[in-house]
């Protein structure tokens, strides 16, 4: 049994970032924020930036995540570890809704697909959990529209052996929105590269439903995700390199 699942077919791609999601990825592509006044385009040094963020974040794997969907009230939450070199992720997730906890377990996933299993009573680091699962202890299934999926498709999207190339991204329009620090670093924010207009597009000229968070250095911090039927956006923190733990390949053993 393996959690590597057969690719989905892409419904856009992002430029420049080659950041894909599957197919009715939660109508991702048809929430484009609107333009506002302090919006700019990206200059040179910025689209530097940019096209080194895929790389810092793979060259610091195995890289510690946080994903927060809030699905209508429904408020889906994974602390994970991701291994860009090997393609895999592990971690935990919770599932809370009005006020009461509905759900929580052990997570694996990768670019085609993602697996459950129980969470152990010991209180186990979820990498260390993960490894002593056996691979008949995981729930495998191919990634849906759910906004989770699309959510840990994106996680999967955000690192890569090789930079970018620079030039294409800024032809592809991404913006500089603003500047933020956090936990006392500074992060300038852009919205990614638009995708590709789809048919019906209100306003295929809009921003991308992707943001970025990114330092002086190119070190992706946080990204931040509209879904179209989804008031909240959803959030991916990137929160640095886990040196002491490891992604396990137990879930991805036969």
């Amino acid at each position: 049994m393996r959690l590597s699942l057969p690719r989905l077919p892409r419904k856009w791609m992002v430029a420049g970032m080659a950041l894909a999601l599957a197919a009715g990825g939660a109508g991702i592509a048809a929430s484009i924020e609107p333009r506002t006044p302090a919006v700019r385009a990206i200059t040179s040094d910025e689209a530097d930036r940019m096209a080194l963020a895929r790389l810092t974040t793979y060259m610091a794997s195995p890289v510690a995540v946080t994903v927060r969907v809030n699905d209508n009230g429904m408020v889906e939450r994974v602390q994970g570890l991701v291994d860009y070199r090997t393609g895999h992720a592990v971690g935990s997730y919770t599932v809370e809704g009005d006020r009461a906890a509905l759900g929580r377990g052990l997570i694996a996933w990768d670019t085609g697909g993602l697996g459950i299993a129980p969470m152990p009573r010991d209180g186990s680091a979820p990498p260390v959990a993960a490894a002593r699962i056996p691979p008949s202890g995981w729930s495998p299934r191919a990634y849906t529209a759910d906004p989770l999926d699309a959510a840990l498709q994106l996680v999967m999207g955000l690192g890569s052996d090789r930079p970018d190339n620079a030039q294409l991204l800024a032809q592809s329009g991404p913006r500089w929105l603003g500047a933020q620090d956090i936990d006392g670093r500074h992060y300038d924010i852009f919205s990614g590269p638009n995708p590709q207009p789809q048919k019906g597009d209100a306003d295929p000229g809009g921003l991308s439903p992707l943001t970025y968070w990114i330092d002086a250095s190119g070190n992706l911090r946080r990204v931040r995700m509209r879904m179209q039927g989804i008031a909240v956006p959803t959030i991916v923190d990137l929160v640095g390199r886990d040196s002491a733990q490891q992604v396990p390949a137990t879930p991805w053993q036969r």
